[in-house]
């Protein structure tokens, strides 16, 4: 390609710089959004590794390397195999494994013998010692000698110096400068071996000590030189056993390395083996890799299935303006055939464009995917984005060949276009023009009733629970993400507008036909004009319908499982905090049973002060039934002071919770055990989570039944159905060998912390059980101040001398859970896609509108000359967008939420779908919506706007002239 062809290429490129622009846009969006998903799992995947490493801290790092040669029956050490193998560990395995190690030891023994000193005068003969002979390679560089000196590296072959573990020289009362003689098993050779020196590791939690001290206990060490040397090589002693560790720091592992990583760990094996028998791996981080590649490839997975709807989206977004680019050249085209030009010439000119722009969206591309990518891994739940500690993102290979295949898919959607305009002739050229009535391939092929079809076989599936198994290595609280959920409601998204596309035209002959009388002039051409040339609109309201339906759809599912897995979590607490103390215990002595006074417990007249409800020697009674005493040896908890929790800093309220089980009988007949609560109402209302459309009437309702008679009680409706029991019943409870009377006052579905399908509860007034049964210990449920910390509390109770049992904390438990890789990942992707439909359906709508408009010129100039008046002309084309982007804008959103009503209820599990408590709801946030109304509020003033300046700059002498529309 010569000169003239470049300086036409930029020449052309500048002609169209808008067109241009926005598909360098929508090619720059297109890399971003692809490649920030691999970006973001490598660095998910390097804080699954550090969490990992963490986790693992307590035993071997989760790098370790563990490899061992033994020997068996006494035969002859292999010198060359033992060099060989140990050239390859040492000099090969750390280039294979390609990371740096923290610790590497060779540890080689002979093997252990009965050890008898060599002066019984110095040293006890009549015990039994049973050592080996050691060596570690690096031993003096992690050891504090602290008696005697370093053993020496020289040895006349029959004395060696050997150092001992300070602890090992107790346990087997030596001391130094004893000397040992060792019998070499299956040879005639006895060495002697001087305890040189005793030391002390400098660091007993590096992972150098790998094998740990036990072990060490029976073992002298001599030098490395002086066992390789002097024992194996001058000696021929035969060597017991030689093991190899390392520990590799895998924290800054990347998604690429693991596939070719795991494969060298799997050759390990073989490779020893062939080097020297008997070598094997015994530790290896192998498993490791897998459970690492497996969470990614699902994580991967899970994410371009989220985002593939997007993706395409945008796709479709460059698509569209490459055909209004061709379209705009289509002329122009024709003219260079007619000149001379080539096919291919023409198809290259495209090309390189394409090339070019898609080197500029490679270099601008990855750069906004990082920003993306670390915007994902803040994501703290649907368009929240909170300033924690992000996600190590950096570039990678699979990210930048992502981007590279986007690019190229984007290159080849907008030039193979290009191929069947570049051999139209300027006859074809206006003969196409002329035939813009023809109806698209997709609908002469009924492909948008296919997809409808696809679209409802996926719901059908979904129905019967067969396509919900894809498992995401990501549950939140039980809720699963199924990326299918938001790819088949994306084509059911996609296909219902297609289909919309299709009744289109006769919505407007319907129109016309009704208002054929009294239409005004301008809405009667906006009719004309859209009837004649309905399908040239079809590419900016199908992208309306997407774009808007995805927002709708994403963000309600996105809000729907961040709520229903923070419900469930706030459902399973029941309160912020919950706080069990430690009770002391004694045991009770047999009493004189005392009379029916009514008193309360230890003769207070009860915490609630005695029983209203009852005279002497009723229900009040702490003697139990018949007056009867306690029998001998039963516990009694003395209860710590609760005041205490409720004067904490940072505590709003604090509430006494009694969870204990008892026998339920009802009518006589055994009704099997429950859960039984007891609680102070009136606490219990400010420290519990109520929502409240779980109940048909205010949580606060209910507790006041509870204040209305110290005995009543409420019960869940299923045991009320079941049982057929109504107000005023009575359920007796046999509770710590007592049996309390409760009347039912209340019937309610669920309770907080409470699940009525696993097991009935009876909600109940703590005092009346405490006079009625006996004090058993309770839980302290605390609502907390806004980011108030717990730790300072455990600290201050400490000093009031209550030890806690257990704490657990809901708002810790949340923040574990958004902290999960997946689920951020999940937000996050969603959050992106939401923004980028914004962005391309307000770039897409402003880009077509605006060629729709300069392209129609001498259409308005004739317009204007026939004495349409500008205000007409206006309303025309403002019919028109109304007709066009208003449909679309109005059927996307309903579309949206019409497929979350359809879809998002399978976001249940297959195990949870009927047990789920709280149960399931789908969110459509309104803060969600109203941002879309916003961005299409802004496109359609904007759309307006454009308008208005192109008629206010139309020149009907200059508009109506000889020659072609631009």
């Amino acid at each position: 390609m010569g000169v003239p062809m470049l300086r036409l290429l930029f020449r052309k490129m500048w002609n169209t710089k808008w067109l241009t622009l926005s598909t360098l846009i929508g090619l720059i969006v297109a890399v971003s959004f692809t490649v920030s998903i691999p970006m973001y799992s490598d660095g998910a995947l390097k804080r699954v590794v550090s969490n990992t490493l963490k986790e693992q801290s307590e035993g071997l790092p989760a790098g370790s390397l563990l490899m061992s040669y033994q020997a068996t029956g006494g035969r002859k050490t292999d010198l060359a195999g033992i060099e060989a193998v140990n050239k390859y560990i040492v000099e090969d395995i750390p280039g294979e494994i390609n990371f740096p190690f923290n610790a590497y030891v060779n540890n080689r023994a002979l093997r252990s013998a009965e050890v008898y000193p060599l002066d019984p005068s110095k040293v006890d003969a009549s015990r039994n010692r049973t050592m080996s002979i050691n060596s570690m390679s690096g031993l003096q560089d992690h050891i504090s000698v602290t008696g005697g000196n370093l053993a020496s590296d020289s040895s006349d072959g029959k004395v060696v110096e050997a150092l001992m573990l300070e602890e090992a020289m107790y346990r087997q009362d030596l001391h130094v400068g004893d000397v040992m003689e060792y019998p070499i098993s299956g040879t005639n050779v006895t060495l002697q071996v001087k305890i040189a020196g005793i030391f002390q590791p400098k660091d007993g939690t590096e992972p150098y000590w790998y094998q740990g001290f036990e072990g060490m206990m029976n073992s002298f060490y001599v030098s490395e030189k002086v066992f390789n040397d002097v024992l194996m090589k001058q000696l021929s002693l035969p060597i017991h056993n030689s093991s190899w560790y390392y520990a590799f720091d895998l924290r800054e592992i990347k998604t690429s390395q693991l596939s070719p990583l795991s494969s060298t760990l799997d050759r390990l094996n073989v490779e020893l083996y062939q080097k020297l028998k008997d070598t094997k791996v015994d530790l290896s981080f192998g498993d490791l890799l897998n459970d690492f590649r497996k969470q990614s490839l699902q994580m991967q997975t899970l994410l371009f299935t989220l985002a593939a709807p997007m993706i395409a989206m945008v796709f479709y977004y460059i698509v569209m303006n490459a055909r209004q680019s061709l379209d705009k050249q289509q002329s122009d085209i024709a003219v260079l055939r007619s000149r001379g030009a080539s096919t291919k010439q023409i198809i290259f000119i495209y090309l390189l464009e394409g090339i070019i722009l898609g080197a500029v969206s490679l270099v601008l591309g990855p750069l906004l995917g990082w920003f993306m990518s670390k915007s994902i891994g803040s994501a703290d739940g649907f368009l929240t984005f909170v300033n924690r500690k992000s996600i190590p993102v950096g570039f990678n290979m699979d990210a930048l060949l992502l981007g590279a295949l986007a690019v190229l898919i984007a290159i080849l959607a907008t030039v193979l276009p290009a191929v069947s305009y570049a051999r139209a002739s300027i006859v074809n050229a206006k003969r196409k023009q002329a035939r813009t009535d023809r109806l698209p391939t997709w609908q002469r092929w009924f492909l948008d009733i296919a997809l409808m079809g696809i679209a409802g076989y996926g719901y059908y599936l979904f129905y019967e629970r067969q396509m919900l198994t894809f498992q995401t290595g990501m549950t939140t609280d039980e809720l699963q993400v199924q990326p299918f959920l938001f790819f088949v409601p994306a084509l059911a998204i996609f296909s219902i507008g297609l289909f919309f596309l299709r009744v289109f035209p006769w919505i407007l002959k319907l129109i016309g036909w009704i208002g054929k009388k009294w239409l005004p002039v301008p809405y009667y051409l906006s009719l004309t004009q859209l009837s004649r040339s309905a399908s040239s609109y079809y590419p900016l309201m199908i992208l309306l319908v997407l774009t808007l339906g995805l927002g709708v759809y994403n963000a309600s599912a996105a809000r729907t499982i961040d709520v229903n897995s923070t419900e469930r979590t706030l459902y399973k607490y029941g309160s912020d905090v919950i706080m069990k103390a430690v009770w002391d215990e004694s045991t009770e002595t047999p009493t004189k049973p005392p009379s029916g006074s009514g008193q309360g417990k230890n003769g207070s007249g009860g915490k609630s002060g005695g029983n209203p409800g009852g005279g002497p020697g009723g229900p009040g009674s702490p003697g139990g039934p018949n007056g009867q005493g306690n029998k001998p040896g039963k516990t009694i908890y003395t209860e710590p002071p609760f005041e205490i929790f409720r004067k904490l800093d940072g505590v709003e309220h604090a509430a006494r919770v009694l969870q204990t089980r008892g026998n339920l009988i009802i009518s006589g007949r055994s009704a099997g055990q429950g859960n039984i609560m007891g609680i102070d109402n009136a606490d219990f209302y400010e420290v519990a989570w109520f929502r409240n459309d779980l109940f048909p009437a205010q949580p606060y309702q209910y507790l006041n039944l509870l204040g209305m008679n110290e005995s009543a009680a409420l019960v869940p409706s299923n045991l009320a159905e079941k049982y057929q029991l109504k107000a005023g019943d009575i359920i007796t409870v046999s509770l710590a060998e007592r049996s309390v009377d409760f009347i039912v006052y209340g019937i309610l579905p669920y309770w907080p912390s409470l699940y009525p399908d696993e097991s009935p509860f009876i909600i109940a007034n703590l005092d009346y059980i405490y006079d009625q049964a006996t004090i058993l210990p309770y839980e302290v449920w605390l609502k907390m101040k806004p980011d108030a910390k717990v730790a300072p509390l455990i600290t201050k109770l400490a000093e009031e001398n209550i030890d806690l049992y257990s704490v657990r904390d809901v708002r810790s438990e949340l923040a574990t859970q958004k902290k999960h890789p997946t689920r951020g990942g999940v937000f996050g992707i969603l959050s992106m896609g939401f923004l980028v439909s914004v962005i391309v359906s307000l770039i897409g709508y402003i880009m077509y509108w605006f060629f729709n408009l300069s392209s129609r010129v001498v259409q308005f100039g004739i317009l204007r000359a026939m004495g349409l008046s500008r205000k007409q002309l206006t309303m025309m084309l403002l019919a028109e967008q109304l007709l066009t982007a208003g449909l679309s804008i109005v059927l996307g959103i309903v579309i949206g939420k019409v497929a979350g009503k359809l879809y998002l209820p399978f976001l249940q599990t297959t195990d949870n779908v009927t047990s789920q408590v709280p149960p399931f709801r789908i969110i459509f946030n309104s803060s969600d919506t109203m941002q879309l109304y916003v961005v299409v509020l802004v496109m359609l003033l904007l759309g307006a706007g454009l308008l208005f300046w192109q008629i206010r700059r139309l020149r009907v002498h200059q508009a109506v002239k000889m020659g072609e529309e631009r």
